[in-house]
Formats: structure tokens, sequence, C-alpha cells
């Protein structure tokens, strides 16, 4: 008898973000990093919004509307690491974006002899996130009905 493998697990599926305001956050998500609004509904006392990047193979981003006022960071040697890398065709070109439309975002940086490159940078409620690109980045094609 031939035995099968059974992942367990195949992808992640989705990436919490705590938010104050729902509404502000799917605009300002929806406006600097390019992810689309599929859903908004209220569960358990709050709104949560789920949003899609265009990437067919990305994670989707669920927006968890709450009255609690801590951000997510993590810590690593004492200093803040983001909650969630979001890879960047051009890193340079979405770092000057961002920073003409007021974004608060570091300088660009980049690791080895330019092998990847990143920058951190905050949303409205201060999570913080990162920018990254990276010659190991997996190519993947772009969802239908979503336009750069």
């Amino acid at each position: 008898m031939e035995e099968t493998t059974v992942f367990k697990f195949t992808q992640i599926g989705y990436v919490y973000v705590p938010v104050k305001d729902i509404d502000a956050s799917i605009e300002w998500y929806t406006a600097n990093l390019s992810f689309k609004l599929m859903n908004k509904f209220k569960d358990r006392g709050s709104y949560l919004a789920v949003l899609h990047h265009p990437h067919t193979h990305s994670i989707a981003l669920l927006l968890i509307e709450t009255e609690d006022d801590r951000p997510l960071s993590i810590s690593r040697n004492g200093k803040p690491f983001p909650i969630m890398a979001i890879n960047c065709p051009d890193i340079a070109y979405t770092h000057r974006q961002l920073s003409e439309r007021g974004v608060d975002l570091d300088g660009l940086q980049t690791l080895g002899q330019g092998e990847a490159k990143y920058f951190y940078f905050r949303d409205p409620d201060g999570n913080l996130l990162e920018a990254a690109w990276s010659m190991w980045d997996p190519k993947d094609t772009v969802k239908e009905g979503y336009e750069p």
C-alpha cells in the first residue's frame, strides 16, 4: 500500500493587526500599501477588515479594531523589530513614495553586497512594519482586478 504525505498546514493564512479606527486604517493600508478591502464585519463587539494584497499567493491582512492602545512590535536584543515584512519589487521607489506621503519611516538599509534591502515604518497606530526586497524573493503573479 502506498503511503501519502499529508501536510498539517500549507501556508500562513492571516496576519492580525490591532487598530483604533478601522475606517481610517482601511484607508491608510489601501492608499499606502496597495491592499484591497475584501470585507468588513462586526465580530465579538468590534469591527474586522479583511484586506488582500495583489499577489496571487499573498496572505490576508486582518485589521482588528480595538480600544486597547498597544501597537505590535517585537523586541530583538532590546530594539524594536517589525511584526511583518511586505515584499517590494522596487524598494527605493516604495521608500520614496511612502516618504512623500509623510509615512513615519527609517532610512533604506542594505544587507551583504546588496542581496537584500529593507526599511522599517509605522502605521498610524504605531505598529512596526518592514518593507523588504531580496534577490531571493519568490516571483508571483498578480490577481485579476488589481491595478498598480
